[in-house]
């Protein structure tokens, strides 16, 4: 090749390999350690308009970066935990966003990744309430209600150990959003899917420590409850906070929800038609159920009354192994039904199977919800506190 050639080869070749994308990366101290150190002094301490949340392990993971100019996006990888409550830490996907200036790279802020449910506080700034037992985190919300809030859950925290005397954290975590559209948004669902509930618990089942294990509020829903109504219906999420560990995807709904009912409803001295209205209907009008609910009955955005007929008895087939067989041994099938096929579990704790034990449910349907039917429409006809699905 003539010496010219070559030259004009050597020239052309590095802007051919540009206008292709195929140029070298940038030195590591240009993009990658430069945002990376910036990112790592931003997060070295938590904001300080989270200083009242107990936070531990607070640091964000960079994982990729991506450069504009004098502007750089760093997707990260957000840990952390509440001190005295979470055994693990709490991840979450982030885009931090920062500027390019004279002493190197500025963080500008940061927002959930693409993708990635926002945390509680993107929402707005969090107050805090604090309890013997509970730390309640709100958005939107007066310290009035994160305080009441606070103390009926440390009043269901005695009460779930009392009735289920098994060793857990006795410790719960609850987010109070300003409306039903950021709780829906905190839990990437539609707000339909929660229209009515008061409250639902997030959590990983299976055994292992939970990191994301909360008790999320539907501020709408829970407003419209009376006092009574709250005190169930948190007493009942508290029991899907305490169960976690027992709880699996063998567990089948009907017990993991009529177990947490049968917990809330244990002290409260209504009858079967005034906890169970919905039911008490059906029963009265010739349709008592073929079978014991299925998981699908419980599922979001479908009849309400079907569900809450489906939470209703779900109570009253637990009330019945407590009530005929003891509660030692609601308990125990409950330990062993996330263990086992729910046919052992019942062999090993009630000495029956699955249709025996609907069709003894089904005979107290119809002798409970038939007998004191004229007792139905109180409290649990009209507070929305039944159908507290456990995500």
């Amino acid at each position: 090749m003539p010496p010219l050639l070559r030259v004009v080869v050597r020239v052309l070749l590095p802007c051919l390999l540009a206008v292709a994308g195929c140029t070298a990366p940038a030195p590591a101290g240009v993009d990658g350690r430069d945002v990376r150190r910036a990112v790592a002094d931003w997060s070295a301490a938590p904001p300080a308009r989270l200083a009242g949340i107990p936070l531990e392990g607070w640091s964000y993971e960079v994982t990729s970066i991506r450069r504009d100019g004098d502007r750089a996006t760093a997707l990260a990888r957000l840990r952390y935990g509440l001190t005295g409550h979470d055994d693990a830490p709490t991840e979450a996907d982030r885009e931090v966003r920062l500027t390019r200036v004279p002493a190197g790279w500025r963080v500008d802020g940061d927002r959930p990744a693409p993708g990635a449910l926002p945390q509680l506080w993107d929402q707005g700034e969090p107050l805090v309430a604090r309890g013997a037992h509970t730390l309640v985190l709100g958005v939107g919300q007066s310290p009035r209600t994160l305080s009441g809030i606070a103390a009926e859950v440390d009043r269901a925290v005695p009460a779930v150990s009392s009735a289920r005397p098994v060793k857990w954290a006795g410790r719960v975590v609850v987010l109070v959003p300003g409306s039903l559209d950021a709780m829906a948004a905190l839990l990437g669902r539609p707000a339909d899917a929660y229209q009515g509930l008061g409250a639902v618990t997030t959590g990983r089942t299976g055994g292992g420590p939970a990191p994301a294990d909360r008790v999320v509020v539907n501020p709408e829903g829970y407003a419209q409850l009376s006092e009574r109504g709250r005190r169930i219906l948190l007493t009942h999420e508290t029991t899907h906070v305490a169960t976690r560990a027992a709880t699996t995807a063998r567990t089948p709904l009907w017990l993991s929800e009529g177990f947490a009912d049968w917990v809330a409803y244990r002290d409260t001295g209504l009858s079967p038609a005034e906890a169970a209205p919905a039911l008490a209907r059906a029963v009265r009008s010739g349709e008592v159920p073929a079978e014991l609910p299925p998981d699908e009955a419980f599922s979001f955005g479908g009849d309400p009354q079907a569900q809450a007929r489906a939470y209703e008895g779900a109570w009253l087939a637990c009330r019945l192994v407590a009530d005929k067989w003891g509660e030692a041994a609601l308990i125990a099938l409950y330990e062993r039904a996330g263990r086992e096929p729910l046919p052992t579990a019942l062999a090993e704790t009630v000495g029956g199977d699955p249709a025996g034990l609907t069709t003894a449910w089904q005979a107290a349907l119809r002798t409970e919800l038939g007998r004191d039917a004229a007792a139905g429409g109180g409290p649990g006809a009209t507070d929305p506190s039944r159908a507290r699905p456990v995500l």
